[in-house]
């Protein structure tokens, strides 16, 4: 891998909160969200405190900031309480108080948590980046046109599937958590990546500069190479990295936690993409499912 310097990213446009609330209510189970500097952030309330959160379904558990839970006269650092997300209401969920500057730091709106893993396991999660929507479902609601299913696998307390990678000299296949709050295309565990500068390392995990090249991966039969990448602490012997929010946004993708698989539909609908009609009419439509 070749070692490049960070790359400025670039705020997409971010629609704040109450533009949302003055909106149309949003159907049962789903809101609009935003895709900027590479996570998706949601409407939500969280014990009380309205505002955005990061939702991501690698951070094991639900987090509120430590300046909005000390802000709301919350000293205990291990909560429980009501949270409202995406038109459903959730009792009695046990909420964590962490420092976030780090993380949002580079978000132009106030963060006011994490929506994690926890909240999310045993619901159906429908995620489109462009234009971003999430919805949250205890059923899995109407028919997804699935171009792909993978197994999940849960490790460390965060969903998993099965990637194919290469660093140019040596090739491998491994769990990777899949991070819709992930800021980078790729991070490696620390525990099998091999750091190519002396030095560099401490720039190479979450919130450092370096970007380093990873030569190739294989995702949902698709291989994309030179990707950004990064590393991250080694949290569980099985787990090989992290799939980030940034290659994630190539698709649509429905988290079928119950029943342990993650639907995967390409990002622009096949029958708006130019050269769909003319790939169906010489392939025909057998390759797609709804599911």
């Amino acid at each position: 891998m070749a070692i490049v310097q960070g790359q400025v990213r670039l705020t997409l446009p971010l629609l704040v909160l109450a533009a949302v609330a003055a909106a149309p209510a949003a159907r049962a189970g789903g809101t609009a969200c935003w895709f900027d500097n590479g996570v998706v952030v949601v409407p939500a309330e969280v014990l009380g405190i309205a505002g955005d959160y990061v939702l991501d379904t690698a951070t094991p558990t639900t987090q509120l900031a430590d300046t909005q839970a000390g802000g709301a006269g919350f000293a205990a650092t291990a909560l429980t309480g009501r949270v409202r997300l995406a038109g459903l209401t959730l009792d009695d969920r046990p909420v964590g108080v962490a420092t976030l500057d780090l993380r949002t730091g580079a978000l132009p709106t106030p963060i006011a948590g994490v929506i994690g893993a926890d909240l999310l396991k045993d619901f159906v999660l429908d995620v489109s980046f462009a234009p971003c929507r999430v919805a949250l479902r205890r059923r899995r609601g109407r028919r997804f046109p699935a171009s792909a299913v993978l197994p999940l696998r849960w490790i460390a307390g965060v969903p998993t599937a099965e990637v194919a990678v290469t660093d140019g000299t040596r090739a491998w296949r491994g769990a990777f958590a899949l991070a819709t709050g992930g800021d980078t295309p790729v991070r490696l565990s620390d525990a099998v990546a091999q750091a190519p500068v002396a030095g560099a390392s401490k720039e190479l995990y979450p919130y450092g500069v370096l970007r380093p090249k990873l030569r190739a991966l294989g995702f949902a039969d698709d291989l994309y190479e030179d990707l950004p990448a990064g590393l991250i602490k080694a949290l569980d012997p099985a787990l090989a990295g992290q799939i980030g929010a940034p290659l994630l946004a190539r698709y649509r993708l429905r988290f079928d936690f119950p029943h342990g698989r993650l639907l995967i539909a390409p990002a622009t609908p096949p029958d708006r993409r130019p050269s769909a009609r003319r790939r169906a009419r010489s392939a025909g439509s057998s390759h797609r499912a709804d599911r």
